[in-house]
């Protein structure tokens, strides 16, 4: 299990995103008492979460909704 501070190194994100989507319940996260937690499975289905098509790609056209279509992107 990572902390929010490794899972955010690992992932290369910062840690107030992670925490944010978490508490926001947009990425897949365990909570063992209080203590917010990462798996690697979560790890995996964030980082699976996120993957966008190359432009152009039509496949992207007909994929369905999922839980990252709602995340802001700069």
């Amino acid at each position: 299990m990572h902390t929010p501070a490794q899972a955010a190194r690992a992932l290369s994100v910062r840690e107030s995103w992670l925490r944010r989507m978490a508490g926001r319940q947009e990425i897949p996260c365990t909570f063992l008492g209080k203590h917010l937690r990462f798996s690697d499975a979560d790890l995996l289905a964030i980082v699976r979460g996120g993957a966008r098509a190359a432009r152009g790609d039509a496949g992207a056209a007909g994929r369905s909704a999922s839980w990252s279509d709602g995340v802001r992107r700069r």
